[in-house]
């Protein structure tokens, strides 16, 4: 019996769209995917720049309190740290707010935006469910396509109600609405660049790497040209090579200036493109950087879990101590610019540093409790590497040779808690030898060093911490965030808001002490390491019981 199959001829018009066939079903599929990220990145940036606003009516009591913060922020050390602040000769509480702390917003809504596209892309051909939604009625662009509709929805979403958030303070409609909208250029601008990035690598991680060093030399060139504006002499064209430089060229408020964000649609539009001209170039699942080939035996010194784990977590822990030296280095270089500028600073804000006569070591016991927090987010990142591993089938083959579930958990987390007192020193001795620079004083190192890692046990408890909550409920991992933003709240605004003693110590970076301007306490040193050994028990105990991808 013969079959005769009938081939139907293809229009024009369907060949055309047949490379984002599917796109509206996979959209309403990221969107299923995304219900807790969308609103908690989309409601979550607009509640950081209430929280801006608010603190700021808190600390800028009067028009000479603000002018006293502005004189600080008008510096070549504000223009670096916060932009080049257009119309701060004439300082009302809206301009500072676009001026100065609008730049974290969009650096916020930068990370919005990569992210969402490495997630629903690259990520995706990495687990396998990309090639099985490709077995589908689905075109070649539909998945790229999808992800950036999506984070448009987001960046539109953020815009609007950043906008909302401005002109409910009774601040300027039209300025409002511009602001907002420089936030969700930045958003669109980044996931432009991650469309590129997904294929240069086949490894989320690299793609995700790429992406963020772009955001980073954002920062770098914005910065650089910002000072040199506020100095009058030297390259301030450089801001206009950064997609952070373009949204803050809008000058909301002051100038109100639209045609600045059309350099970042076009920008926006050149990036997507190559990244459909990318994507047709290139195999699935493969990228268009080839990886380095490993070799096809093992290293002998890779026989046990611990080295196994140090060699996970190696390439991350150099980048960490690349980044966290020149921060450190840059921060450190400041200290008596920045001095200068708290010295008529208004007295809440002062206050944050540690008084009048305490401004130097009040900065730098700031510094130190900075970089506890930023390797605070290594340890976390640490542990979701780990979660990574197991979602990823790569922890259930290394557990059916004879390495125990204690051995493979208590390896990865020994590598990360090595790393932090490392990270914290790297992080110490940038901030020490730029901080003894510019203020002509080597003996700063030492205290700053000891500052740092003073840290180490509450980063350690934070750590055990997230332990913790991977192996006994690894859906419920990212509440160890909050940790990290209550302490980033209680230690740079406690004396502003009037936190309470006993919730100030819920915060685990409140009990060391912050050194030089205060003690250390060995008591608290002792504590948190004991605390940090109960949770890390509880955690092997924890993830013995549970099977693997999945809860207890």
């Amino acid at each position: 019996m013969t079959t005769a199959v009938i081939s139907r001829p293809t229009s024009t018009a369907a060949a055309r769209g047949s490379a984002v066939t599917g796109t509206g079903v996979l959209l309403r599929f990221m969107l299923r995917r995304d219900r807790i990220r969308f609103p908690s990145w989309t409601l979550g940036l607009p509640l950081l720049m209430m929280y801006f606003a608010t603190a700021l009516d808190t600390v800028a009591k009067s028009p000479e309190d603000l002018e006293g913060l502005s004189a600080f922020s008008g510096s070549p050390a504000g223009a670096l740290f916060g932009g080049r602040g257009f119309g701060f000769d004439d300082i009302t509480i809206e301009r500072f707010l676009a001026g100065q702390y609008g730049l974290y917003v969009a650096i916020g809504a930068g990370l919005m935006g990569l992210l969402t596209v490495v997630r629903h892309t690259r990520v995706e051909e990495r687990s396998g469910r990309a090639e099985l939604i490709r077995a589908n009625v689905v075109g070649k662009h539909a998945q790229l396509t999808a992800a950036l509709v999506l984070t448009a929805t987001m960046a539109v979403l953020v815009a609007l109600l950043v906008a909302g958030t401005m002109a409910s303070r009774g601040f300027d409609a039209g300025g409002s609405l511009l602001f907002g909208a420089s936030i969700g250029a930045v958003a669109l601008a980044f996931a432009g660049i991650a469309a590129v990035t997904v294929q240069l690598s086949e490894y989320p991680r690299a793609a995700s790497g790429m992406a963020g060093a772009a955001l980073g030399a954002a920062f770098l060139l914005r910065g650089l040209g910002d000072m040199a504006a506020v100095q009058g002499s030297g390259p301030s064209w450089l801001s206009w090579l950064s997609p952070l430089g373009w949204s803050q060229q809008t000058a909301p408020y002051v100038h109100d200036r639209w045609w600045p964000l059309a350099v970042n649609l076009a920008f926006v539009a050149t990036t997507a493109a190559t990244g459909y001209r990318l994507s047709a170039r290139r195999d699935f699942g493969a990228g268009l950087v080839p990886p380095r080939p490993g070799s096809p035996r093992a290293a002998a010194w890779l026989a046990g879990p611990l080295t196994l784990a140090f060699r996970l977590h190696r390439a991350s822990l150099i980048g960490w101590s690349a980044a966290l030296l020149v921060a450190g280095l840059a921060y450190g270089s400041f200290t008596q610019p920045l001095l200068e500028g708290f010295t008529d600073g208004p007295d809440d804000m002062v206050a944050i540093l540690g008084g009048a006569d305490n401004l130097l070591a009040g900065y730098l016991a700031m510094m130190g409790l900075t970089m506890a927090l930023v390797v605070g987010v290594y340890a976390v990142l640490a542990v979701q590497a780990l979660r990574a591993e197991e979602t990823d089938g790569r922890t259930e083959p290394v557990l059916a040779t004879a390495v125990s579930r204690t051995a493979w958990v208590g390896s990865h987390a020994a590598v990360a808690a090595a790393g932090i007192p490392w990270l914290l020193l790297v992080a110490g001795l940038g901030v020490g030898v730029g901080a003894a620079v510019s203020a002509g004083d080597a003996s700063l190192i030492g205290e700053v060093l000891l500052g740092h890692v003073a840290h180490t046990p509450a980063v350690w408890l934070v750590l055990a911490a997230a332990v913790l909550l991977y192996a006994a409920a690894p859906r419920v991992l990212p509440v160890i965030w909050v940790v990290l933003g209550y302490g980033l709240i209680a230690g740079y605004f406690a004396p502003v808001l009037d936190i309470p003693d006993g919730a100030l110590r819920l915060s685990p970076f409140e009990h060391v002490g912050d050194y030089p301007l205060e003690d250390i306490s060995v008591v608290a040193v002792v504590v948190l390491v004991a605390l940090a050994g109960v949770l890390f028990q509880g955690a092997v105990a924890m993830f013995r019981r549970r099977d693997l991808a999945g809860g207890a």
